[in-house]
C-alpha cells in the first residue's frame, strides 16, 4: 500500500485509468470479433457496415496509447484486406 500522499493520488488515478483503458479494449476486441465472425458467416453487407466502427475503435486506442500507432494502422489494414478477399469470393 502507498505510504505518501502523492504515491495515494497515483494509485487512484491510476484505478481510474485502469476501468477506462479496460472500457476502450473491451469495445475494440468486441467490435474486431463481431467483424471477423460476419466475414466467417458470409455476411459482408453487415461486415462493411462494421468496419467504420471497428475503425474508430482502433484509431481510438491508438489515440490513448492503448495500442501503438503501428499496431492500429496494422489492424485496420488488416480488417479491410479480410473483407475485401470475401466480398471476391462471393
Amino acid at each position: 500500500m502507498p505510504i505518501t500522499s502523492s504515491a495515494k493520488k497515483a494509485l487512484r488515478v491510476s484505478k481510474k485509468k485502469r476501468v477506462f483503458n479496460q472500457r476502450r479494449k473491451d469495445t475494440l476486441s468486441s467490435t474486431v470479433k463481431k467483424l471477423k465472425k460476419f466475414v466467417s458467416d458470409k455476411n459482408t453487407v453487415e461486415a462493411v457496415k462494421l468496419l467504420s466502427q471497428a475503425y474508430q475503435a482502433i484509431d481510438k486506442a491508438a489515440k490513448t496509447n492503448l495500442i501503438k500507432k503501428n499496431a492500429a494502422s496494422r489492424k485496420k489494414s488488416r480488417l479491410s484486406k479480410l473483407i475485401k478477399k470475401t466480398s471476391e469470393a462471393k
